[in-house]
């Protein structure tokens, strides 16, 4: 299947209500799981959450999260915790390439038992639960927040509570406060001072219910689109200035390309308008705290006729897909001129190429969704497109609401 993508007309009152965070969703899930009396409201509707959710039910047989790396990450540490249970768990061809070292041998330090499957370092993994009595481990702080949060939050359930050392520099800081704030939420004592976890054991919490803030993250695609829209505006629902989220970074990156942010704290949404300030001949960044945002900026940037130096994106080549690979190559198929490295990507100012713009997605939900506001500036043809219900089903809806025609062939 693919998607052609048009711009017809603006519609000037535009309100979308886009789902909750898939982030604060997974963590308050694996927190139900050990707490029941939690109740999540506003829980995202991403097949990613879908996914986690499912494989919490299951406690002996296969588990296969298929793409889900957020799954497969919490996973392996609840399914470690579990006493009795025995769960091979698995994911798609690429979540086999997915490396899961370095949380795997933090739970072996806690005493769990894990198998690799096939190759050492990678998913399948064969799980036997049983009761973890280490309550110390150390783990570099440049790898994924996944791992580091999946030991936080199962940390609560150990009968001597969890001290987590991070070696060096820590990457997607934001995450990580997300994770220790909604331990705090539900009453878990939770210390996080420098490159030190500290979190105490806790046997019961009070009836606690949440709601889940709409995804921040999501939110970027539609800042790309009055980024690069003539003089659209737009009103997105449930959202707030006191956020768990480092996304909401949106809100400062995208002042600087030309969309000027306003909040509803009565409504609690936002509303996204042309700025008219004059946008920069370059835009440098360091996305080590929000990487998941790099694919939107370098397509706006593409879009408005501006350079970009986008630095900490170490990450994105152990995603769905190697980010910085994918974008490199589509961008270069609109006439970009791009340099990657294995942490940065560089965008020179380039005139765009836009006859049989077709773009390939490689299984990512985020290169669809990062690529789709250029259909302001012309037609554009997006294949493998369903990829969004990773994180966002309703993704070509929202964009339909906003004047961009959507047809699927």
């Amino acid at each position: 299947m693919k998607v052609f993508l048009s711009y017809k007309e603006g519609n000037e009152k535009v309100s979308l209500s886009i789902n909750g965070s898939k982030s604060e969703s997974n963590r308050l899930l694996l927190l139900q799981a050990i707490y029941p009396n939690l109740s999540i409201k506003n829980i995202s509707d991403s097949e990613d959450t879908f996914v986690l959710c499912e494989g919490l039910k299951i406690t002996k047989g296969k588990v296969n999260v298929n793409h889900a790396g957020t799954a497969m990450r919490f996973l392996t540490a609840h399914f470690a915790t579990l006493e009795g249970t025995d769960i091979l768990l698995t994911g798609s061809n690429r979540m086999q390439q997915r490396p899961i070292k370095i949380l795997v041998d933090a739970l072996l330090q806690l005493g769990a038992d894990i198998k690799y499957v096939n190759e050492e370092g990678f998913p399948p993994l064969r799980i036997m639960g049983k009761k973890l009595t280490g309550n110390q481990v150390s783990l570099k702080a440049n790898v994924s927040s996944q791992y580091i949060s999946a030991l936080m939050l199962i940390a609560p359930s150990l009968k001597t509570g969890l001290n987590i050392h991070l070696e060096g520099k820590t990457t997607s800081l934001p995450y990580l406060k997300m994770t220790a704030s909604l331990l705090k939420k539900i009453g878990v004592s939770c210390m996080f001072s420098n490159n030190e976890i500290s979190i105490k054991p806790l046997r019961k919490i009070e009836e606690t219910t949440i709601e889940v803030e709409s995804d921040w993250s999501s939110a970027s695609y539609f800042y790309s689109l009055v980024a690069l829209s003539e003089n659209s505006s737009l009103t997105l629902q449930h959202y707030t200035k006191e956020t768990l989220q480092g996304d909401a970074e949106l809100v400062t990156i995208y002042q600087k390309l030309g969309v000027k942010t306003v909040f509803d704290e009565v409504e609690k949404s936002i509303s996204l308008s042309k700025s008219g300030k004059r946008l920069p001949k370059k835009l440098s960044l360091d996305l080590a705290n929000t990487p998941d945002l790099a694919q939107t900026i370098a397509v706006s940037c593409l879009g408005l006729g501006i350079g970009c130096a986008l630095t900490g994106l170490q990450t994105l080549k152990i995603k769905e897909t190697d980010r910085l690979s994918a974008l490199k190559a589509e961008l270069e198929k609109l006439g970009a001129i791009v340099t990657v490295t294995e942490d940065s990507l560089k965008l020179l100012p380039s005139k765009l190429k836009i006859e049989n713009a077709i773009i390939e997605t490689y299984n990512d939900h985020r290169m669809a969704m990062a690529f789709a506001p250029l259909s302001l500036l012309f037609p554009i043809t997006i294949n493998d497109p369903m990829v969004v219900e990773k994180s966002f089903p309703t993704f070509w809806k929202c964009l339909e609401k906003t004047g961009v025609s959507v047809n699927f062939q």
